[in-house]
């Protein structure tokens, strides 16, 4: 096994779920400290790091659509709790000494720089890593198509979703105990058999510009450093 990271600049997609930890609502700050840290050991490789984080922890604005909210407005308020969980994960990063820029799509300029792909590129090549908010910055796009479109828009070699299962199974693990954990899958049977790592836009998307996803258990701690040095952990997802 090379002792050099398997990739030069990734982008990863944090779900906000992930963020609550056990509260299963909100932030919390044990677990958000523990994935700064995890976040620490990879860029500590050298290696390029923007992060897409998603808001289901504060607000879900399909959820809130279903119950007959506007479907425009509610994602919006969705897009609002993801700049809340960039500015949280951006304070633990820089008190463990890791230079941060938060970067939404929507302006709000008194707390975070407005998306400019340019200036976001600059960052990483400086060493700083880059959170992006407020999803792509328009409803009916969700924060896993937006993690593909930041992407591929920073040039990154792999997207690295983190998950609270292993990898991409043929059924959901928590249900099914005989569900099948797949090491290797193409894009089109992702698609075909409907598995739910990320919505089908963003599986179409790094499909048509040939973006590898790894999929693996935010949950372990250590994994974002061994998905980044090449482990066989989790489910690879490619052509």
């Amino acid at each position: 096994m090379s002792d050099k990271p398997a990739y030069k600049r990734v982008l990863l997609k944090l779900s906000g779920e992930a963020l609550a930890g056990k509260d299963g609502y909100g932030i919390n700050t044990q677990t958000i400290a523990e994935i700064a840290e995890d976040v620490k050991e990879a860029f500590e490789l050298g290696v390029e790091i923007g992060i897409v984080i998603g808001g289901g922890n504060i607000f879900r604005g399909v959820a809130a659509s279903a119950k007959g909210m506007d479907r425009s407005s509610s994602d919006y308020m969705g897009m609002l709790a993801t700049c809340i969980n960039a500015l949280a994960l951006q304070d633990s990063l820089e008190k463990i000494g890791i230079k941060t820029r938060v970067q939404t799509a929507i302006k709000m300029e008194q707390i975070a720089e407005p998306y400019i792909r340019r200036k976001a590129v600059r960052h990483l090549e400086k060493g700083r890593v880059v959170i992006f908010g407020a999803g792509t910055g328009n409803p009916y796009f969700t924060t896993d198509t937006a993690a593909s479109l930041r992407a591929m828009e920073i040039n990154a070699d792999v997207i690295l979703k983190a998950t609270k299962v292993d990898g991409v199974y043929d059924k959901d693990p928590e249900l099914h105990k005989d569900a099948i954990m797949f090491s290797d899958i193409t894009y089109l049977d992702v698609l075909q058999k409907k598995l739910q790592v990320m919505d089908s836009t963003a599986v179409s998307l790094s499909m048509d510009n040939k973006l590898p996803i790894v999929t693996f258990n935010l949950g372990v701690r250590g994994n974002i450093r061994r998905v980044l040095m090449g482990d066989k952990i989790g489910t690879r997802i490619h052509k």
